[in-house]
């Protein structure tokens, strides 16, 4: 695996929850003696990062820029030719699977992604995964669609390491298939790289957002102000996301 890949992956797991504010938490106190008054702001950065990425309301402020892309209007549809599915992820562990199955992330893609493909008939590409080991993301998720979802599967692109390779390798079979325009499908956070990804390589896109994160919630319920395993879970998406799309824009320029 290439060098830059690897310190790419490396990055995000320093700078992203929950990692990233221990980090800062950590090295606050490290430095907490020698340097009492830096030790002190390092320590409550951290700590007020761990708060603001897992606290509702700005894990909410994190997630609706992103959240852009609209639910698909069924009429757009009829304008596509094909439907791609993005992967997020896989299990290594699933036994009850046989061994390794498609992730959380990835199952609710898949299953928007069924939806479409029944109500309009449209040829299936799944996208992702070029594993360490173990089978490929487009593999499982083809296994997942076709035994589970009952959904043929057109095309399989596992070739590829992240959203920007998804969307040049995927483009490249669908070019060959005389395919110009399809309907993407993806967590409505992760659309709008997505689509960026997807466009540039010269692929025609109709969002197909799914699992939006960020939505009306009762002010009655106490409990949803405060810090919970889904709000965390938001927040790690948030973070993931606004890294990758200042990723994209630093390395815009392609060979």
């Amino acid at each position: 695996m290439e060098p830059a890949f690897l310190l790419k992956k490396l990055a995000a797991v320093i700078l992203l929850p929950p990692l990233g504010p221990l980090l800062l938490i950590a090295a606050g106190l490290l430095l907490w003696r020698r340097r009492p008054r830096l030790g002190r702001a390092l320590a409550w950065s951290g700590l007020a990062a761990a708060l603001a990425l897992s606290l509702p309301a700005s894990v909410s402020w994190l997630v609706e820029p992103l959240e852009r892309a609209p639910v698909l209007d069924p009429a757009r549809a009829a304008e596509a030719q094909a439907i791609v599915i993005l992967a997020g992820g896989k299990r290594r562990h699933a036994p009850e699977y046989g061994g390794e199955s498609v992730n959380r992330l990835t199952l609710e893609r898949l299953r928007y992604g069924a939806r479409l493909a029944r109500r309009t008939g449209l040829p299936v590409l799944v996208a992702g995964g070029l594993p360490i080991e173990g089978d490929s993301e487009a593999n499982l998720m083809r296994i997942a669609l076709e035994e589970d979802f009952g959904v043929p599967v057109r095309w399989t692109e596992s070739a590829s390491r992240d959203t920007r390779e998804n969307a040049v390798n995927s483009a490249r079979i669908l070019r060959e298939a005389g395919v110009r325009k399809v309907l993407l499908v993806s967590h409505a956070i992760h659309m709008p790289r997505a689509q960026a990804e997807f466009e540039a390589a010269g692929i025609a896109v109709i969002p197909a957002p799914t699992a939006f994160l960020h939505g009306p919630y009762s002010s009655e319920m106490v409990l949803a102000k405060f810090p919970s395993a889904n709000s965390a879970y938001a927040g790690w998406l948030a973070t993931h996301e606004w890294l990758g799309n200042l990723a994209r824009i630093l390395t815009a320029t392609r060979p």
